[in-house]
């Protein structure tokens, strides 16, 4: 199902966000973070979502929070560092929509595109087909890179 015609608009996260912020981290990231061994107790995903929280942009669609975009421009790339959406409108685009403002500033920019995704998270196929490509990994991560893309190659697709 395809939400192509929501509204869909980021804005910076504010302290009033981070009810929603928490427990849709809970509800993304436990099964994930629990199949890879790493900690998900509340303190865990509260320091997490407390994590570069001057980087976060609520998702909305038609005006509701929606997910959590954490992405910033360092001097060599960008770094997406979470991205979250809510499970009720998971597959619906609304991902693939918002990381594409953060691909379209890398271009810009002529930057390639970092993330980490955990292993076994469903997200990958996503940045796969994306244009993102593993560099490399750790026990519980993949690390993934996309490269920046000219005007003649966005064009040509």
């Amino acid at each position: 199902m395809s939400d192509d015609h929501a509204a869909i608009t980021l804005r910076p996260a504010v302290a009033r966000d981070e009810p929603f912020l928490f427990e849709l981290r809970k509800a993304t990231m436990t099964e994930h973070l629990a199949r890879v061994g790493e900690p998900a107790d509340d303190a865990e995903h509260r320091a997490r979502l407390l994590h570069r929280y001057d980087t976060a942009r609520v998702i909305c669609v038609n005006g509701m929070p929606a997910g959590l975009l954490k992405a910033h421009r360092t001097d060599t790339e960008w770094l997406v560092v979470q991205l979250q959406i809510a499970p009720a409108l998971q597959r619906r685009g609304i991902g693939e929509r918002a990381l594409s403002t953060v691909l379209r500033a890398a271009d810009a920019d002529a930057l390639p595109v970092a993330l980490k995704v955990l292993k076994g998270n469903p997200a990958q196929r996503l940045y796969e087909r994306l244009g993102f490509e593993i560099v490399g990994e750790d026990e519980r991560q993949f690390h993934m890179r996309r490269a920046p893309r000219t005007s003649a190659e966005t064009e040509a697709e």
